[in-house]
């Protein structure tokens, strides 16, 4: 198939062909309409010659400048007055601004707004760039392309008046990001589910709308997860400056609050300040259990926080022979270690004071401790009881002992009466001292009040106090109506001495007046349990007082030491805690961990510590 040629275009022969371009040169420079700025516009992109208009140059013939004269005569300024009429006459409103370069606007440059705010570069001569007509110097940084974004957005009217502050429209009020129309057309049954019975106003609500729905559930969040506290006090502070500054644009609450905020170094809500707790009701919400990741397999026999506040570690022992760490975040409390002991039953494990190990003790002679630093773990040595292991003084359990307050000896209540301390702080544990009672030793507590005073509780009901420095009883008085006495245990501060006994009876004490009275008066007799209480624990600032005890389902209190009366909105008939074991508050008293025999620790946020 043969290939035809490319047709050509026929032309006539009264056409003639011109260059490209040359017809659009003839065309822009025969239109004497236009002015010299669109003419010099037109000279850079088309590269036609520029021939300004005889009206608008310059007297001394100088052909290359683009320069205002004032000298010019009344016809041309007459015609280029009308001329300017007719541009502005079709012009936005927007476009009659110019650029505000910070200096007052001259002659020339109220004679080239228009060129400036139309978009197209102002082209000056050298002389320009460095001087104005008048003949001053001009800031470079008005014509620097790289002034700032605030020095060359500022609107100002052609008349040179800039707008008022009041003129600005305020800033609107935000909307929803999102409605749904349809939302006031539903109908929702609050008695088809048993989760929306409590959203009910009265028992015969049935059917609401969609936005009634909305708001009961907003009021049932609201109920369960109340405003914190430093929330309630910054609407207030906004409030009040609110109604101060009534019709003011100034930023309300700024002046306020900022003092306050830059004169501390802490943050924002870490305020500390000590919560007074008011006796009746206690705010305490269930979080997750703390051993959930790693559950024990066996009655929970000892939890203990660490003693920093910096570490929020807690510490488990099970009758699984296993110690567990957790990192308490309230979240998730990931598990961090596990540590497996087959030849201890370990039914007693707590921090030294300074938290840089652990002690593991049980039903055996000797113990075993745990380096947190370097993770090794170690036995107690052999010449713990002296020499002679056949010895009758030989102990064979360690489960009842007690640091003193600064770490340096541990107490180990042994047989007939007996108490050993153990020199710990030279590191050779070996017992260096015995204290001696009548009766068989049941708990022992250090008093932070005096250095080296030591308590002892023996089986008949008996309190010793021991002077550890000289090695002797200083006093001995008999707990108030107790007969089969079984616990003891006192706060951090050495405020109060709590006695709790077998028939379910707690006396609490005033520890001071305990230490000068012949035969101390118990505060108060607590019997809300009618079982042997086996766990007594105080909080950091001697405001709480939790008991417990093992024999019956749920037998646990928590009592407000101030006025000492005990909760009566928790625990509940509901509260899942079972047979208590053992339990303990955090450094700052925001967790309560509860142990049980099923193996869970459960975990208790107190929300009026949450800002400690």
């Amino acid at each position: 198939m043969t290939k035809h040629g490319r047709k050509r275009q026929k032309i006539s022969k009264d056409e003639t062909v011109h260059p490209l371009g040359s017809n659009v040169t003839s065309l822009l420079a025969d239109d004497a309409r236009k002015d010299d700025e669109e003419r010099r516009l037109e000279s850079m992109l088309f590269g036609v010659p520029y021939a300004p208009s005889s009206s608008h140059t310059k007297r001394n013939g100088d052909q290359t400048g683009f320069v205002i004269s004032d000298e010019e005569d009344e016809d041309a300024d007459a015609a280029a007055a009308g001329t300017s009429i007719r541009e502005l006459e079709h012009m936005l409103d927007s476009d009659l601004f110019f650029i505000d370069d910070g200096a007052a606007p001259s002659s020339t440059d109220a004679a080239t707004a228009y060129s400036e705010t139309s978009h197209f570069p102002s082209y000056r001569s050298d002389s320009e760039d460095e001087h104005d007509d008048s003949g001053e110097e001009v800031d470079a940084a008005d014509h620097s392309p790289h002034a700032s974004e605030s020095e060359i957005r500022t609107p100002v009217l052609i008349t040179g008046q800039t707008p008022s502050p009041g003129d600005a429209p305020r800033r609107p009020r935000k909307a929803p990001a999102w409605t749904d129309p349809d939302d006031a057309n539903l109908q929702i049954s609050l008695t088809a589910h048993n989760r929306l019975r409590k959203l009910r106003d009265a028992p015969s609500e049935d059917m609401v709308t969609g936005p009634e729905y909305e708001r009961k559930l907003r009021r049932q969040f609201e109920r369960i997860n109340p405003t914190p506290e430093w929330a309630a006090k910054a609407r207030k502070m906004v409030q009040s400056s609110k109604r101060r500054r009534s019709g003011s644009d100034v930023d309300v609450g700024v002046e306020d609050i900022l003092p306050d905020l830059l004169a501390s170094t802490g943050g924002i809500s870490a305020e500390k300040k000590t919560s007074v707790l008011t006796p009746g009701v206690i705010s305490i919400a269930r979080l997750r259990d703390a051993n959930q990741a790693a559950t024990a397999e066996g009655e929970i026999k000892s939890v203990q926080f660490h003693p920093s506040p910096q570490i929020p570690v807690l510490l488990t022992a099970s009758a699984d022979r296993r110690l567990r760490l957790f990192h308490i975040d309230g979240l998730t409390n990931p598990h961090a270690q596990t540590l497996h002991v087959p030849s201890l039953p370990v039914t007693h494990a707590v921090f030294h004071p300074s938290g840089s190990s652990i002690l593991m003790t049980g039903p055996r002679p000797f113990y075993y401790t745990y380096d947190l630093q370097s993770g090794t773990s170690h036995r107690s040595p052999r010449g713990l009881w002296g020499t002679t292991f056949s010895s009758a003084n030989q102990d064979a359990s360690m489960e009842i002992c007690a640091f003193s307050p600064g770490g340096d000896v541990l107490a180990v209540a042994g047989r007939r009466g007996h108490v050993h301390l153990v020199d710990w702080r030279s590191g050779a544990a070996q017992v260096v001292a015995g204290l001696k009672a009548n009766a068989a030793i049941k708990s022992l507590w250090w008093s932070s009040a005096r250095d080296g005073e030591l308590l002892s509780l023996t089986e008949d009901s008996q309190v010793y106090v021991w002077d550890v420095r000289q090695r002797r009883c200083v006093k001995r008085w008999q707990d108030e109506g107790g007969f089969g006495s079984r616990i003891m245990s006192g706060d951090q501060r050495g405020n109060y001495l709590s006695i709790g006994s077998n028939t379910g009876l707690v006396n609490i004490y005033n520890a001071e007046r305990a230490r000068e009275d012949t035969k101390p008066k118990p505060l108060k007799t607590i019997g809300n349990l009618t079982t042997n209480i086996s766990c007594l624990r105080y909080n950091h600032d001697a405001q709480l007082l939790a008991m417990a005890s093992n024999v019956k389902k749920d037998q646990m209190r928590l009592i407000h030491l101030p006025s000492l009366t005990a909760y009566g909105n928790w625990p509940t008939s509901s509260t899942p805690l079972g047979h208590v074991t053992s339990m303990d508050f955090s450094t700052g008293s925001e967790y309560l961990a509860i142990g049980n025999n099923r193996g869970r620790v459960l975990l208790y946020h107190l929300r009026e510590f949450e800002q400690q």
